[in-house]
């Protein structure tokens, strides 16, 4: 399992670090709805793939900025409800878009180092 999750942290993770979470802002995020519509969730992906930040909304580039640190934390700083947002995007993002999954994958963790531990964080979010 993986990383989208990860890519959902800009569903989730929010426009800036506090010292011990992430921002709180978008925790109420409707992530059915960014899941269920097409052109949303491509352009958050294409943000998410793309080095530069010129394709992404403003919110898109500032959860982009905390892909790599959750994917390395296993989502350490989110909110209870990042984790959930995060483990619902993750796994709709797998079992849909497996193709766009391994470019994230690939993109965020090229050596595979962090799979099985963020494999393990998804399954253990309620």
């Amino acid at each position: 399992m993986g990383y989208l999750s990860l890519i959902f942290l800009l569903a989730v993770a929010s426009c800036g670090a506090l010292a011990q979470t992430y921002n709180t802002r978008y925790d109420n995020i409707d992530i059915d709805q960014i899941l269920s519509n097409k052109r949303v969730l491509d352009n958050y992906i294409k943000c998410i793939l793309d080095d530069e930040t010129r394709r992404c909304s403003p919110e898109g580039r500032e959860f982009k900025k905390y892909i790599p640190e959750a994917i390395r934390t296993n989502c350490a700083k989110c909110s209870d409800a990042q984790k959930r947002i995060t483990k619902k995007a993750s796994i709709y993002i797998m079992q849909h878009r497996p193709q766009d999954w391994d470019k994230i994958r690939k993109k965020f963790d090229p050596q595979g180092k962090y799979q099985d531990s963020f494999a393990a964080f998804l399954k253990s979010v309620a």
